[in-house]
C-alpha cells in the first residue's frame, strides 16, 4: 500500500497517532508545516508517489531524503521504487 508521496512508510512513523496524521495522500496540509514542497510537485504532476515522476530521484526528494536532521538515508528513494516496481 502506497502510504505517502516521497516514500516513508507512514505506519513506522512515531508522529502518526501522536499527531494524528493519516499520511499525505490522505491529508490536505501537512502536520509539520504550512505546506511539503515533495507532496505539492508530486500532487501537481498528478502522480501518487514521486516513482512514478520522469525526474526520479530529483534534487527536492534526495534533499529530504539525506538531510542530516530528517532524512533517512535514501530509504525513501528505495520505497518509491518498489512502489513503482509493483505497479501494473
Amino acid at each position: 500500500m502506497i502510504e505517502s508521496r516521497c516514500g516513508i512508510l507512514c505506519g513506522e512513523c512515531s508522529f502518526r497517532e501522536q499527531m494524528g496524521c493519516s499520511g499525505c495522500i490522505q491529508i490536505q496540509k501537512p502536520f509539520w508545516g504550512d505546506s511539503c514542497p515533495v507532496k505539492a510537485c508530486c500532487e501537481e504532476k498528478g502522480h501518487t508517489h514521486c516513482g512514478q515522476c520522469g525526474d526520479f530521484p530529483c534534487a527536492v526528494l534526495k534533499q529530504f531524503a539525506f538531510d542530516e536532521k530528517q532524512g533517512d538515508g535514501g530509504k525513501r528513494i528505495d520505497q518509491c521504487r518498489v512502489w513503482k516496481e509493483n505497479e501494473v
